[in-house]
């Protein structure tokens, strides 16, 4: 059978590499790209069109497809939460509406790990973990009421199969440009990356990371497949102070976290970067991912080690890279 699958989304970090996957499997006929600015990049079997989930009617481009697969969010503007809120929750219920009103069997859903409350860093945790998120950032607040959403909508819309994806952190080259213009801002150019001396040992800095053309596989395979509710997707190894400064060439320094955010908050302030301290505070939270389920139950593997994607995206750093969309212009461009 033929797929039809529409991507909300489409034209960022994680979209453009689902739509790449989708587009390379022979049992997808169709796909739909839904972007606020259309691309000029493209690829086999797509279909550009401009949408913003926040205000317009979703429901004829959702018509006759097999799948949804959401991924629009926004991470800017910090500053204006109620804003952030209005495309990332009241846009998510009106993708989940749509998709409940043109007929869709199966929708694909972009949480994360911030979806989740605060966690071990000696030990992964499985998806029955509590997503309560961390309250003081926007980000995991909204990822963490979106999920309380989906408790509601499926129990409500049992004939369609639901499933959370629940990355750690995703990086690829192409996405360098976006990333440095989102989390450090103008002020900082990605060159820089080149002069980091340090990296500082904070107590929590354990994290995760995965390449985003294997979250992208991870979509390709909840869309032709037959798996419901959350999945956690991660690669090896778990990075901490000591990695980050071998792919850096850096030293490391054990520090108080407090020394990392004070400067952070200091910047915030000032308006020189519009990242707020209060995702500092979450990451150094973030629970360790087991992805037992995505790995037996999916049967996904990734490609990739979590330094590698580290590595891919420092480089791109460095050479200003990016991609013909709008969210990844590149910065050299």
């Amino acid at each position: 059978m033929s797929r039809r699958v529409v991507v909300t989304g489409a034209s960022g970090n994680v979209g453009t590499s689902v739509l790449r996957e989708l587009s390379a499997d022979p049992s997808v006929g169709s796909i739909v790209g839904v972007a606020r600015r259309r691309p000029e990049w493209t690829c086999d079997k797509l279909v550009w069109e401009t949408a913003d989930v926040a205000g317009d009617d979703l429901v004829p481009l959702f018509a006759g497809a097999d799948t949804v697969v959401h991924l629009a969010w926004m991470i800017q503007p910090a500053r204006d939460p109620a804003t952030t809120w209005r495309t990332n929750v009241l846009g998510s219920i009106r993708v989940f509406d749509a998709a409940a009103l043109a007929g869709v069997s199966s929708l694909v859903y972009a949480s994360s790990v911030g979806a989740y409350s605060p966690g071990p860093k000696d030990r992964k945790v499985t998806e029955d973990w509590p997503t309560h998120g961390w309250p003081a950032a926007s980000y995991t607040r909204e990822k963490s009421y979106v999920e309380r959403v989906l408790d509601t909508y499926e129990r409500d819309h049992p004939h369609i199969r639901v499933v959370r994806m629940r990355p750690a952190f995703l990086f690829k080259r192409e996405s360098a440009s976006e990333q440095r213009r989102l989390f450090a801002g103008p002020l900082v150019r990605g060159n820089l990356v080149r002069f980091v001396p340090v990296v500082p040992d904070l107590p929590g800095l354990k994290l995760q990371a995965l390449h985003t053309a294997d979250a992208a596989r991870a979509y390709r395979l909840a869309v032709l497949g037959d798996i419901r509710g959350p999945v956690n997707l991660a690669a090896d190894p778990v990075l901490d102070a000591h990695m980050l400064a071998e792919l850096l060439g850096a030293r490391v320094v054990k520090l108080p976290a407090w020394a990392v955010r004070a400067p952070l908050a200091a910047a915030w302030r000032l308006h020189a970067t519009p990242a707020t301290p209060d995702l500092f505070d979450a990451a150094l939270r973030l629970p360790l991912l087991d992805t037992t389920r995505a790995r037996t139950e999916l049967g996904w593997q990734p490609e990739h080690g979590a330094a590698d994607a580290v590595a891919e995206l420092l480089g791109g750093l460095r050479n200003g890279a990016g991609m013909a969309t709008p969210p990844l212009t590149p910065d050299r461009a």
